[in-house]
């Protein structure tokens, strides 16, 4: 049992890469079952005198082992040039619609890869692969979020180029991946417009953790109850510094902001001399 999140972990993680390209990894074995570490063993039984206490430093021990990973994760990208965005939703938000169109709009400038984190099946993995972008997936089995340790797994199978972008896409879930730290650029959130715009305010620790907010299916407006102004003035109470960005991943709209976003973020355009 993972005591920070409540997730179980008694099915483990499997690492598989699913490969749309050769890499320096192709005869390496892409099925991997690896355990999910915690530190139990190191702590003293928890007994009737102050429980909660020991839940903390519990909680504490995984969040601190999780950071140091995550910590070398970051280093290791920055050294590559790699942009990496952590890419977060409830299920059915559209993140992996949207993906598939960032991925055939945007492989003629950079190399794109993806990590993909579900609970089981390779489905999404397989989405991906169609559009030609090197990906492997991560099963969490029980688990309900991605961390540090499984995105350090998942790149030694990518072995994602030097300045590239690297877009990690969370298990479908608005309350444990904001808790985790990978190592990533940046967290990003996306909603659907079939969701209620109170979301912010129901879940706050994702909106504050978020650098972007994008609000997606906005094609679909005219047939739904949602409150766009209502919806960012919510996470602005959360996160007064929030980004936000409306698009629809299947009709365009917003694209172009959503990769203007991106541009601005890759290492090589951070070089570029301001005029």
């Amino acid at each position: 049992m993972c005591v920070t999140c409540g997730c179980s972990d008694g099915a483990q993680p499997r690492v598989t890469g699913v490969t749309a390209v050769p890499h320096s990894h192709a005869g390496h074995e892409h099925d991997h079952e690896f355990g999910h570490e915690h530190p139990a063993a190191s702590l003293p039984p928890v007994g009737p005198e102050e429980p909660q206490s020991r839940t903390i430093t519990f909680e504490q021990q995984v969040l601190a082992k999780n950071d140091r990973l995550a910590g070398h994760n970051r280093d290791w990208l920055a050294a590559h040039d790699i942009l990496a965005v952590n890419l977060m939703s409830s299920p059915g938000s559209g993140k992996t619609t949207l993906l598939e169109r960032t991925i055939r709009d945007l492989s003629g400038e950079w190399p794109i890869s993806v990590i993909e984190g579900d609970q089981e099946t390779v489905l999404d993995a397989e989405r991906i692969r169609s559009t030609g972008s090197p990906v492997v997936q991560i099963n969490t089995g029980a688990g309900c979020h991605l961390d540090a340790e499984m995105l350090s797994r998942g790149l030694s199978i990518l072995d994602p180029q030097p300045s590239s972008l690297l877009f990690v896409e969370n298990v479908g879930n608005l309350v444990c991946p904001a808790m985790f730290d990978l190592g990533e650029r940046g967290k990003i959130v996306i909603m659907s417009v079939t969701e209620g715009d109170d979301k912010p305010l129901k879940y706050p620790q994702m909106f504050r953790a978020a650098q972007l907010m994008v609000i997606n299916k906005v094609d679909l407006l005219p047939y739904v109850q949602f409150d766009v102004d209502r919806c960012i003035g919510f996470a602005r109470q959360i996160n007064p510094d929030l980004e936000t960005l409306q698009v629809s991943a299947t009709r365009g709209d917003g694209l172009d902001t959503w990769y203007g976003w991106l541009r601005a973020r890759m290492p090589a355009a951070e070089t570029v001399p301001q005029q």
